[in-house]
């Protein structure tokens, strides 16, 4: 798995269980399908832009709140 999409999905997980969010919840409020909302929290697919923004949106982020720290990459 890529490393960005493992760390991003990280991001999301967190952001997600601080608000006490199930990952069902979070995908019906953003209109995406469970399984993939897994997929994504896993790192197994490549986010489009459009879904960071729409996710960052849902869980009260910026964007950028999401990314991971560049230092953290290999």
């Amino acid at each position: 798995m890529d490393q960005l999409a493992v760390a991003l999905g990280k991001q999301i997980r967190q952001a997600r269980k601080a608000q006490s969010l199930s990952q069902d919840r979070l995908a019906l409020l953003c209109g995406i399908d469970r399984s993939y909302m897994g997929r994504i929290e896993r790192g197994e697919v490549n986010l489009t832009v459009q879904k960071l923004y729409l996710l960052a949106k849902t869980l009260n982020h910026d964007p950028r709140e999401l990314l991971p720290d560049p230092s953290s990459l290999n």
